[in-house]
Parts: C-alpha cells; sequence; structure tokens
C-alpha cells in the first residue's frame, strides 16, 4: 500500500533531540485542525460524528476531542470502558461476536450495539434479553456490501469469505424486525466516491425499510481531513440521504482525527554494509508500527533526501522481516543520528508490542502553536513484564 498521507506540517522543524528516542510525539494543534474540519462536515451536513478508538484513543485530549465530536466507536468492552471513563459522549460498540458477560456491561455503556448478523440478535434477545440488558440500547446489524474496493485483500471487509457482517445479498425484510440501525463498514484510507459506490450498492435493499430505521452508520475509513478528499460531496450526499431517510446519519472516523498530526522519533544504533547501507534503529516495524508489515506499506519519512545512496533501516528485533523500508537520509548517515516517520498518530500507537523486550516509545504531546511539550506516557520495563506470568 502506499501511503496516502505523510504532510510533516509544523514537524519539519521540530528538534528531534527534545524528546527521548523512540518516541511518539503528537501535535494537539493538528488535532484540533483535523476536528475542526469534522466539524464543518457536521455542521453543513447534518451528520453525527464519532471518533473510532479502535485507531486512536489518546485520552489526554479526550476535551479537546469532546468539544467537537459526537462521540465514540468501540470495537469490544474495553474500548467501551475507556470510552466510559475518560471521554464525554454516546458509546457506540460493535464486535464480530460477544461473550455473554462482555454484552451485560456493553450493555450498560452503549447507545447503539450493533450485531454481525441476525442470528446474533435472535439468540441474543431469546435467551436473556432481560438479564443481558438489551432494552437499554439500540440494536444495529451490520451489513457487508459485496463490494471490495480495497487497495489490500487483508484490509477490505468485501473480501471474498469475510466475516465482517452480514451479507447484504442475504438481506430479507425480516431482518428488520428488531434492529434500530444498519452499519457497515467498506472503506480503508480512502475518498468520497468509495463511499458512493458503496451506498449504490446498499441502497435498493435499505431503502424500502427506511421507516423502520432511526439510524445508519457510514462506517469508518474516510479520509475527510486529507486535502484531496471531496468534503463537499460528503456534505451533499449525507444531507440528502439524512432527508430520505428520516434517519440520523453517522460517521466514525479514525485516521481522519489524527491524519498527519503524529510524528514516531527514533535513533540509528549500528551501520555497517551487506551490499547495502544497512542501519539498525531503535524503532522496531513489527513492535511500533506493524501497519509496515502487515499492509505492506512504507512509512513517510521526515526530510528525505533525493540524492544519495539508500539504507535499509530495521529494527532491534530478532524477526528477519523487521525492516521499515530503504531509504535516503536527510543527511549523512551516522551513528547517534535521529530520524522521524510522519503520520504515525494513528494505529501505530494503539497497535504497539514488546516482543522480544523491545520497549515501547514513550508518548509526548507538542502544542505547535505554543511550543509546550510534556510527555503523557512513559514506559519502563515492567510494561513487558506485567503482561507475562
Amino acid at each position: 500500500m502506499e501511503t496516502k498521507a505523510g504532510d510533516p506540517g509544523a514537524f519539519a522543524h521540530f528538534d528531534l533531540s527534545r524528546v527521548p528516542s523512540p518516541a511518539f510525539v503528537v501535535d494537539e494543534a493538528a488535532v484540533r485542525r483535523n476536528l475542526e474540519c469534522l466539524a464543518e462536515i457536521k455542521s453543513r451536513s447534518g451528520a453525527k460524528i464519532l471518533l473510532a478508538l479502535k485507531a486512536f484513543s489518546m485520552w489526554s485530549l479526550a476535551p479537546l476531542i469532546d468539544e467537537y465530536l459526537d462521540g465514540y466507536c468501540a470495537s469490544g468492552l474495553w474500548e467501551a470502558r475507556l470510552a466510559k471513563d475518560h471521554f464525554n459522549g454516546p458509546v457506540s460498540s460493535y464486535s464480530p461476536a460477544y461473550k455473554a458477560d462482555d454484552l451485560r456491561e456493553l450493555c450498560a455503556i452503549s447507545q447503539h450495539l450493533t450485531f454481525n448478523n441476525p442470528k446474533q440478535i435472535e439468540r441474543w434477545k431469546s435467551d436473556s434479553n432481560q438479564a443481558l440488558g438489551l432494552d437499554n440500547c439500540e440494536l444495529g446489524l451490520r451489513l457487508n456490501p459485496e463490494i471490495p474496493l480495497g487497495e489490500t485483500a487483508k484490509y477490505d471487509p468485501s473480501q471474498p469469505h469475510s466475516r465482517l457482517g452480514f451479507p447484504v445479498s442475504q438481506l430479507v425484510p425480516a431482518h428488520f424486525q428488531h434492529v434500530s440501525g444498519i452499519h457497515f463498514h467498506n472503506l480503508c484510507e480512502q475518498g468520497f466516491d468509495a463511499l458512493q459506490q458503496t451506498w449504490n450498492r446498499l441502497e435498493p435493499r435499505i431503502a424500502p425499510h427506511y421507516d423502520q430505521l432511526k439510524w445508519i452508520n457510514l462506517g469508518g475509513g474516510h479520509h475527510i481531513t486529507r486535502n484531496d478528499y471531496d468534503r463537499e460531496a460528503l456534505i451533499a450526499f449525507v444531507a440528502a440521504l439524512k432527508a430520505r431517510s428520516g434517519c440520523d446519519i453517522y460517521l466514525e472516523p479514525g485516521e481522519a482525527v489524527a491524519l498527519d498530526a503524529g510524528i514516531l522519533v527514533g535513533e540509528i544504533l549500528d551501520l555497517f554494509d551487506n551490499g547495502m547501507p544497512i542501519g539498525i534503529t531503535d524503532i522496531s516495524a513489527t513492535c511500533h508500527m506493524p501497519d509496515v508489515i502487515e499492509a505492506p506499506y512504507r512509512p513517510a519519512m521526515r526530510n528525505e533526501g533525493s540524492d544519495g545512496t539508500p539504507v535499509r533501516l530495521g529494527g532491534p528485533s530478532c524477526l528477519a522481516g523487521d525492516i521499515i523500508g530503504d531509504y535516503i537520509l536527510p543527511e549523512k548517515p551516522h551513528i547517534g543520528q535521529r530520524i522521524a516517520f510522519l503520520d504515525q498518530a494513528h494505529y501505530s500507537m494503539v497497535k504497539t508490542t514488546t516482543f522480544n523486550g523491545v520497549p515501547l516509545p514513550s508518548i509526548w504531546l507538542w502544542n505547535s502553536q505554543t511550543d509546550e511539550l510534556r510527555c503523557v506516557k512513559q514506559f519502563d520495563w515492567t510494561a513487558f513484564r506485567d503482561r507475562l506470568s
């Protein structure tokens, strides 16, 4: 996959020596700009916008995010607890499947609770509706549009034999009996055109049942805050859909809230030659930026050069594939050199691991307008020890 972002913004001039290595640095001013963009979409279209915590769950910024958005969407009980305890707004929860004990608490926390297929709804309602508290929240059904539009199959909810959502081709009127809303998520770092294509596939099956629905959730993956996103088309689309359906229309972006709002700072620990220059860094692709391997994709480097000899950068773990990519460094490569990868505030921070005992990056909050910089989280070796036994 090609990275869809990578604008350094104010980070182009940030002094990397101000933080220890490795470290995530998030620009509060950049997050606010993204939120202001989303707030304009809300105001002009009538949409309700939720933050997808799976992508960005930096709760130290909760007061800022609460100012602009309508609530939060959770992928399971722990994210729902985070939303309840640290953010201020309604919670919408969805998971491909639930445990009974989790459902009891999710029903108490969630305004909307979405199920992966109609049989789940029937089973939980018939077996233990009152005991679980399903009457306390509005139930939704996730649909699979069965229209693959993603660049990479493993990130495409409409891939063949997908486990995510009920195939729209199997939808019948009876499936609307117990639900207040319809949810789908079919996008990944995509523009408005993919949303329009997806909706064109879904609407004929949903429109006859508008009068039975209270809300329609268009899911996430919308790169709304990216400069080339057609926001005018989105505004017109949402306003028209809201008018003809009579439903509340929800968007739940994750990346769009933190797009180009954070960097991952690292340091070169060693350099040697093996047919090309090799650099070992204290940043690990597998531990700190797993999407580099999973997607795979090549993260943009701050101030990468255009002329020179590429250096293959990789992490300190034992995984042979712990390779970040080949880069022409901003200056002559040397041990101790600081480097930074762009657009790392979303997903990278929530997906870090301590495989091999590799230390976790500390987390810093910077305000590029005031230049205030503070550490919001540091990890010592007990973060590794205490997840084991």
